[in-house]
């Protein structure tokens, strides 16, 4: 039964305490729409897509208007378009004219996203896998709302080093080709390990080849909601605070639990699962860096920042496993630099740095979110970020990812732009010592000892 107080409580969350649903994200299947001729794939994916999506916009508009409940953003995910496409695509040209299909499909119904530009090479790469990879430069400059993922390892299989080198270049072609807009493309460009099939998030959201035809799962964030109710306890012991965080997820996590339920039968598609994951905006209010300070810290950065994110992502997962039967994604406590003003001040006032962000990364749900570096950092550097990124989620058994913008014509010291969600970010600078022999060797980093398990 619900009460008149958690209605009340409920609306406050939603009004002054920023909490939303970020995302209901439709994952569509493509591989019934594979062709060796690459009009006719791409005919077949734009019509699958609008059948699919066409009333995802407006199912979330109703949903929210009914509810009270601000969905923020209405995104489509496909499965990897390295495996559709590898039977018709040639050429980078040939894969860029996919994106571009995904991208007028994604206009046309009207969501903000679509996901699943993406290869999975964990172990090897295909030759459809690396025209794709090469593709993502042109393909993310020539459109608007495509997002590109690459997985390169996971604790199965070992880390693909031939792929992790690949991908620092590309990820500094992509930072040069769209150099006029702050190399924004590359805030459209994540790389994983253990990437999840499920992941309703962007950029990272692809449709895995585990999921059923078309699925609905929904984002929830509330990182305002967790900071105000953490306020209530100031001064109580830690007992006192990991019951108040988690009751708190538990909360919000029920709200994605009913738009999930009320999206899936408005679309009539399956109900697949809810992701809670604070993830901020860089709107007042809205920080997980906050949340850290609330804990107890000057800064997110302090000594103490690693175990206090420790905390708050363990104990928002008991929440939300408690709220919902079907938990997934990412579900924890996003770090990403740009779209987290605690985090921006943080890194302005020195607290923090690239290393205490990868140390932070080995407790949270994801990675190294949205860092702007120094546009003349070498592919190789990147590469090297990449790697330890890739090696924390291996040895962990987690998914963690990488998400850096090297920004043409930027040095440490100055600001990048993004505007909306992505907020904007300081230049943060990167060790300058060379990785250069270490990626340049290649092959494959071969799994943990742990790995072996059947």
């Amino acid at each position: 039964m619900i009460n008149q107080y958690e209605v009340i409580e409920t609306n406050e969350m939603i009004e002054k305490e920023n909490l939303d649903v970020r995302t209901i994200t439709l994952g569509i299947s493509l591989l019934d729409c594979i062709d060796s001729d690459l009009h006719k794939l791409g005919e077949r994916i734009r019509g699958k897509i609008f059948e699919a999506a066409k009333d995802l916009v407006h199912v979330g508009e109703e949903i929210s208007r009914e509810y009270g409940i601000p969905i923020v953003h209405k995104r489509i995910a496909v499965t990897p378009i390295a495996m559709v496409g590898g039977a018709a695509c040639r050429t980078k040209e040939d894969f860029a004219y996919l994106a571009k299909v995904l991208d007028d499909v994604a206009h046309e119904v009207g969501v903000n996203f679509i996901g699943g530009y993406s290869a999975l090479v964990t172990k090897g790469m295909t030759h459809a896998d690396e025209l794709l990879i090469r593709s993502i430069p042109l393909a993310l400059s020539t459109t608007e709302r495509v997002c590109s993922s690459v997985n390169l390892g996971s604790t199965r299989t070992g880390i693909n080093m031939d792929a992790v080198k690949l991908m620092g270049e590309v990820i500094k072609e992509t930072a040069e080709y769209t150099k006029e807009a702050d190399s924004l493309g590359c805030a459209k460009l994540v790389v994983f390990c253990n990437a999840p099939d499920d992941n309703p998030f962007m950029a990272g959201a692809f449709h895995g080849v585990t999921e059923a035809d078309k699925i609905i799962n929904v984002g929830v964030s509330g990182p305002g909601v967790v900071k105000n109710a953490l306020e209530r306890v100031r001064g109580e012991n830690f007992e006192v605070l990991c019951e108040t965080i988690k009751k708190t997820a538990f909360k919000v996590t029920r709200v994605g639990q009913l738009v999930a339920q009320e999206a899936s039968r408005m679309l009539n598609v399956p109900f697949g699962i809810v992701d809670l994951s604070l993830a901020p905006t860089p709107a007042i209010g809205d920080s997980v860096a906050d949340i850290l300070c609330e804990i107890g810290l000057e800064y997110a950065g302090a000594p103490g920042t690693t175990a206090a994110l420790a905390l708050l992502n363990d104990q928002v997962k008991k929440g939300g496993v408690m709220a919902s039967s079907y938990v997934g994604g990412l579900s924890g406590a996003f770090i990403p630099v740009s779209e987290d003003q605690g985090m921006i001040d943080a890194v302005a006032a020195g607290a923090l740095s690239l290393e205490k962000l990868e140390a932070m990364t080995c407790v949270c749900s994801v990675g190294l979110d949205m860092i702007a570096v120094p546009g003349d950092t070498k592919a190789t550097t990147l590469s090297g970020i990449i790697a330890d990124e890739m090696a924390i989620g291996m040895v962990n058994q987690k998914t963690t990812a990488v998400r850096i913008i090297p920004v043409v014509g930027k040095g440490v010291g100055e600001k990048v732009e993004f505007g909306g969600l992505l907020g904007y970010a300081p230049i943060m600078p990167v060790n300058p010592f060379s990785c250069d022999e270490f990626v340049n060797r290649g092959g494959r980093i071969p799994a943990p000892i742990h790995s072996f398990k059947n």
